[in-house]
């Protein structure tokens, strides 16, 4: 059952071959990668709006200064992502660049910064596009959190399926918004030209405002900021273009840019143009709509799907880029190793699971408000961002490379830039930012202490140049069957712990519960099997995994001493139907669990598989 299902959801297996067909050109790449980066501009610019008018609606003009600012920091970004796609085509981006450069804890922190921040664009990203969902079906508010977290399911879905098939399935959201947002901003801007839109903002560019201050300022544009989350992901993902894969990524990352900065100047313009302010059911873009296409029209619906749409999709990036980031660590051995096994369809499905997991975890935890999850979200990506720019200026002194200064003066602008934000989300909402902390201090334990697991089991099964292997040479083996009761499956082990030893010993538990029971089963036993010792182990309090410890400690021990093996050989059935395990107690699982602790004894399975 569960084999169809899975089949159903995500699709026949792939070849490892097939890897060369799952690579992406650049009009799939621009929706699989750039989603998260042009969907921000549905909730950056309205954090920015939401800072100035808690001053006063006469504020509202300083968005403009705002956003130029912004501009600048997205073209610093962009040229040195640009830079970094081609230094390290590899992939792997901020904690490629952080380690090379920063060094190990400098790529940990790169690195630990994204994973969250990726759990974070999942996050962020599905209840943006449930807000604009609600917007237009207020009715549907109630159940923001249930629809939020099966956006994720069904993305994960998605994704499970294979990066190519989910390029596929995502141009047509990506282009709509595209398309959605061109016509909207530009029929806004015409409207404005021809004089059908009035200016409705409550002050000219230029008016002085009381009470304005750095602080306010700063605030803002660092909320703001938060519109270039998912700039660096087409750097991590450069492996997966099609060759040449870094001229590719890198035209990829100048057009995903470009139509971010227009739209994000567009929305600014038109919210301080049109007096929007923020609104708890209406977004700043839902109201952009309503006012440019006159009303809850055609127009104004097509562009609330596209913007839903966008916004849930916009996860996606954190599903592309996430699986990667989790690779490249685990490749260095500071995450489990499952990290690096292809699924079925060759996409990463462990970290594809996890990054779902853990982006539920977070919905449910913020209970799917958006705006107290994006200072974290903001933070997670400025801080690789200073350190992969900060490193990539290490990198051009190092290496002196062409144009070298001033790529170095470009990425000094950036991790300037990048720097101030870090500093001014901390001291703008630490009371939402805290947390970052307590999470990268955990991560970097975690990180250090998988890294030192791998390294002892490297030492220990190392086999030393120019060494032999000592291998011990037993004269015996003894071998213990775990019975319960005789049957045929009881009849198979013992017949096989005959055929692997030299001395067999048969064990059971028996409990105070039905003594006669427990009587019949020795004599039972010792009547088809007289040959094989028999021990009945009593225990008062109903125990099996305490009495079986110990007695198997005893004959290790004595088998030891006459340079014996000891095998542990634990009888089961398997039913026809893997369902049907659920139907039936998991002693054995539980005792190879325990005795596996044993360094001394060999553990093995009889399986006795049913026909019906």
């Amino acid at each position: 059952m569960w084999r169809y299902l899975k089949r159903m959801i995500i699709g026949k297996p792939l070849k490892t071959l097939d890897e060369g067909g799952m690579h992406l050109t650049k009009f799939k790449a621009l929706a699989l990668l750039s989603s998260d980066a042009l969907s921000s501009v549905a909730y950056g610019p309205e954090t920015i709006t939401t800072v100035l008018v808690g001053l006063s609606a006469a504020a509202l003009w300083y968005s403009i200064p705002i956003a130029g600012v912004v501009l600048i920091l997205l073209l610093a970004i962009t040229l040195s992502y640009r830079q970094i796609i081609h230094a390290y085509p590899g992939g792997g981006g901020a904690y490629m660049v952080a380690s090379a450069n920063w060094g190990r804890n400098g790529g940990l922190v790169a690195g630990g910064s994204l994973l969250v921040d990726y759990m974070l664009t999942v996050a962020v990203s599905t209840t943006s596009g449930t807000e604009a969902i609600t917007s237009a079906v207020p009715s549907l508010y109630p159940y923001s959190v249930p629809i939020a977290i099966v956006i994720v399911f069904l993305i994960m879905a998605m994704n499970l399926r294979g990066m190519s098939e989910s390029a596929n399935i995502l141009t047509v959201p990506v282009y709509f918004f595209v398309v959605a947002l061109f016509i909207t901003i530009g029929w806004g801007l015409f409207n404005i030209m021809t004089g059908n839109i009035e200016f409705h903002a409550p002050t000219p560019v230029g008016t002085a405002v009381p009470g304005v201050s750095i602080f306010l300022l700063i605030r803002a544009f660092s909320a703001g900021s938060s519109s270039l989350t998912g700039v660096e992901a087409i750097s991590n993902a450069v492996p997966n273009f099609n060759a040449p894969r870094s001229k590719n990524a890198a035209a990829t990352l100048s057009i995903m840019s470009f139509i971010l900065a227009c739209f994000f100047a567009g929305v600014i313009f038109l919210s301080f143009y049109l007096g929007i302010m923020p609104n708890e059911h209406a977004t700043v873009l839902s109201q952009i709509g309503s006012a440019v296409y006159g009303g809850h029209g055609v127009g104004y619906y097509l562009l609330q799907v596209s913007t839903a749409l966008i916004l849930a999709v916009a996860a996606n990036t954190g599903f592309s880029a996430f699986p990667i980031l989790a690779y490249n660590l685990a490749k260095d051995k500071f995450m489990p190793h499952a990290f690096m096994d292809r699924g079925d369809r060759l996409g990463y499905s462990n970290g594809i699971i996890s990054l779902a997991v853990g982006a539920v975890i977070l919905i449910l935890i913020f209970h799917g408000k958006t705006t107290d999850l994006i200072p974290l979200y903001a933070v997670g990506v400025f801080v690789p961002f200073t350190l992969s720019q900060s490193g990539m200026i290490i990198h051009w002194f190092r290496t002196r490379e062409g144009f070298w200064l001033g790529k170095s003066f470009i990425n000094l602008i950036g991790a300037l830039i990048s720097l101030l934000l870090v500093v001014a989300l901390f001291w703008q909402h630490f009371e939402k930012v805290w947390p970052y902390i307590i999470i990268m201090v955990l991560l970097l334990m975690l990180f250090h202490k998988i890294h030192e697991h791998y390294k002892k089991v490297a030492e220990q099964l190392r086999v030393a140049a120019k060494s032999t292997v000592q291998i011990k040479d037993f004269d015996g083996a003894t071998v213990i069957v775990l019975v319960s009761n005789v049957t045929k499956v009881t009849a198979g082990a013992i017949n096989y712990a005959r055929s692997i030893g030299d001395y067999v010993i048969a064990m059971h538990i028996s409990f105070d519960e039905n003594p006669g029971k427990e009587h019949k089963t020795a004599n039972e036993f010792k009547a088809e099997f007289p040959d094989v010792r028999f021990v009945d182990i009593h225990s008062s309090y109903r125990s099996i995994a305490a009495p079986t410890l110990r007695f198997v400690d005893v004959i290790a021990k004595r088998a030891a001493a006459r340079n014996y093996s000891t095998t542990v050989l634990v009888p089961q059935f398997v039913p026809k139907h893997p369902w049907q395990m659920a139907l039936h107690n998991q002693t054995s699982l539980r005792l190879r669990g325990l005795l596996n602790s044993r360094e001394n004894v060999i553990v093995s399975t009889y399986s006795y598989h049913l026909k019906e």
